[in-house]
């Protein structure tokens, strides 16, 4: 493990951020069904709710030969997969259905796993227990050919609006089909900028580079509709009220990402599946004036991409370009213009000039990602394209007055040059 021991977020420091969440926040966490309700006034999809069983007396009136398939069958309230039933199938003409185990299902089955339910056998907390039947979400085919008899999920960790960390769990034999990590599903971790997979973990500590009894590789792979995810997560949080959360969401092929459920209380692992740490992620963002879901997602994206190392490309030269590149920018219409940088590896973040931010159509209220210390004082910063060589590079920039005056109007940083190498020729 690479991750810095300085960065690690624990257990007693969580509880920081925990604490953050209203007690009103709180209650979403601890029921499902209130989660659905509250989602559901809100315009964000979730599985579409069948059946709610408050009390024995609703097993006389609900007729399972009516329910869709496939549905899921769950604890209101309930941790680590406990006590759901994946029921994908019935059996013509007869009333017996097939779960995700192969196993046959009588009505009796049901009625007495309700029971069970509704005894509290499977719930974390509370006294009024409720059981609940629902739409099951299909896998995504981009995901479903790494799962093995269950639908993968993604656990966004979301902190003041921004979505900080993210992985995605996928079920295995082990697992029994659940993405679970306890039970022995993989976490992969998932790079913020693009989507795609970076690292990956078997279990809860156990790191892999392939999946089991395959050669598929844990990392590279594509999470669909990637920043869609992200926004349906800080949108959640924020009806729900939380400053710190877990968003766990399916993506539905035809209807996209859908919350399963918001948790006040997620786990550490996912620094694991990520190879990073949650504490200095938390730190960078604390006090941000974040506007709305899609700025958040901004600022993640701008904040947290991972370098990765395009293996397509190994044994390719690397492009040289000189200290004073011709580099081009787009503008806001996606114009490409000519502009003269100077590489100054004393910056980490790249800066433009706010005559070129203004003339490109990014300096104003919607571009804004940030304010941060500067050597000049508190400065924006702004999201922008730019072309180095063949490369397009979109990234963050801070808006410096000084670069008006200078013959260079960007200054590019060590962030934006990684993966070139500086010298007195330019490809």
């Amino acid at each position: 493990m690479s991750i810095k021991p300085s960065h690690i977020l624990g257990h007693n420091a969580r509880y920081r951020y925990t604490a953050l969440n209203s007690r009103e926040a709180k209650k979403f966490g601890f029921s499902k069904l209130r989660t659905k309700e509250l989602l559901k006034q809100h315009n964000i999809l979730t599985a579409e709710l069948y059946h709610v069983f408050d009390s024995p007396d609703d097993l006389e009136v609900v007729n399972w030969t009516n329910i869709p398939v496939p549905f899921v069958l769950k604890p209101a309230s309930g941790s680590a997969g406990k006590g759901i039933w994946v029921i994908e199938k019935k059996i013509e003409n007869k009333a017996v259905w097939i779960d995700s185990q192969g196993n046959k299902i009588k009505e009796a089955d049901f009625n007495l796993h309700i029971n069970n339910i509704l005894d509290g056998e499977f719930s974390t907390w509370g006294s009024n227990h409720k059981a609940l039947v629902e739409e099951m979400i299909p896998s995504h085919p981009s995901l479903a050919k790494f799962s093995y008899g269950g639908t993968p999920d993604i656990r966004v960790i979301v902190f003041n609006s921004v979505p900080i960390m993210a992985m995605a769990r996928i079920p295995t034999k082990e697992s029994n089909g659940k993405a679970n990590l306890d039970q022995g599903a993989i976490a992969v971790g998932i790079d913020m900028a693009s989507g795609v997979t970076i690292h990956g973990i078997y279990g809860k500590k156990k790191i892999i580079k392939t999946f089991p009894k395959s050669k598929k590789k844990v990392r590279g792979i594509m999470i669909p509709q990637w920043t869609q995810v992200l926004e349906t997560a800080v949108r959640a949080a924020n009806v729900a009220g939380y400053e710190y959360m877990g968003a766990d969401l399916f993506i539905h092929p035809e209807k996209g990402p859908m919350i399963v459920e918001l948790n006040g209380y997620p786990g550490l692992s996912i620094q694991i599946a990520n190879d990073a740490g949650l504490k200095k992620r938390l730190e960078r963002v604390e006090g941000l004036e974040v506007r709305n879901a899609q700025h958040g997602v901004k600022i993640a994206q701008a904040l947290f991409a991972n370098i990765l190392i395009d293996e397509s490309k190994i044994g390719e030269i690397t492009p040289i370009i000189s200290y004073r590149p011709a580099i081009k920018a787009y503008d806001d219409k996606r114009k490409l213009h000519n502009v003269d940088a100077l590489i100054n590896t004393s910056r980490y973040r790249s800066a433009i000039s706010q005559e070129l931010a203004e003339e490109l159509g990014h300096y104003d209220i919607e571009d804004l990602l940030w304010r941060q210390k500067e050597i000049e004082g508190s400065v924006p910063v702004i999201e922008i394209k730019i072309k180095i060589n063949d490369q397009i590079i979109k990234t963050a920039m801070v808006v410096i007055k000084r670069l008006n005056r200078t013959s260079h109007k960007i200054e590019l940083g060590r962030k934006d040059v990684q993966g070139f190498l500086v010298g007195d020729s330019e490809e």
